[in-house]
């Protein structure tokens, strides 16, 4: 019987690489096509929503908002401020006591001048597929505009659409552009890149938790949206 030599099976490895790789990137830029935007495209389309929805990334241990997640914030900020959405629901990691990403993200949006009343917290987005499932099994949205670095948005949009939530996306690129002379430590500036890789695993599983419908915390259905809204 023959065996395959070496040449063959490093063949069939680096193909079944590329496939596992290639497939679930090929996945998201089909499914984020024509759906990631700047502040300014998307005051250009039609397609936008009443619900920015900003996604949670660290908190410093003083309950600051890390410099990515200070840059998502600021640009919810803009959509509200320009009349393009209504209500921001901040999804988060609140999985214990001394580490509160939501609370956070609402606290620094109120005091960048947002209404209260139009800050509503998801405590259990834990990752980007909880965020999307409870988007729509909990606080009963249909469409948003989620709000990430420009990196992550392929997937976002691509995970929300793929459970049943029409989603666009506004990406900051601003932690991306800061140069040698501001007085940022290298390894910052090297953090864009160091995130953007980690995309490649996070899009195979993003296809696995679509594919096995994993059940992420869910619990009774919620009407902060709804009751924002109305007050609109």
């Amino acid at each position: 019987m023959h065996r395959p030599g070496w040449k063959t099976l490093t063949a069939v490895a680096v193909g079944a690489v590329i496939v596992g790789v290639g497939a679930p990137l090929a996945v998201t830029s089909v499914g984020s096509a024509g759906r990631v935007h700047t502040v300014d495209e998307l005051a250009e389309q039609d397609n936008a929503a009443d619900v920015a929805v900003v996604l949670g990334a660290q908190v410093h241990p003083d309950g600051r908002p890390s410099r990515y997640l200070r840059a998502r914030l600021d640009r919810a900020v803009e959509l509200q401020r320009r009349g393009l959405v209504k209500v921001i629901l901040v999804s988060g990691d609140n999985s214990t006591s001394h580490y509160d990403e939501p609370t956070a993200m609402k606290r620094y949006l109120v005091e960048a001048g947002m209404p209260e009343g139009k800050v509503v917290i998801d405590y259990a987005g834990f990752d980007t597929y909880d965020t999307c499932v409870r988007a729509k099994r909990i606080f009963g949205l249909e469409r948003v505009v989620l709000v990430s670095q420009g990196y992550h948005l392929p997937r976002a949009v691509t995970t929300c659409r793929m459970v049943g939530v029409d989603a666009v996306g506004v990406g900051d690129w601003s932690v991306q552009r800061i140069g040698p002379m501001d007085g940022v430590p290298v390894l910052w500036r090297l953090g864009w890149s160091r995130f953007a890789g980690r995309e490649l695993p996070a899009n195979v599983k993003m296809l696995w938790d679509v594919a096995s419908r994993r059940t992420p915390t869910l619990g009774e259905p919620e009407t902060g949206v709804s009751d924002a809204l109305a007050s609109s």
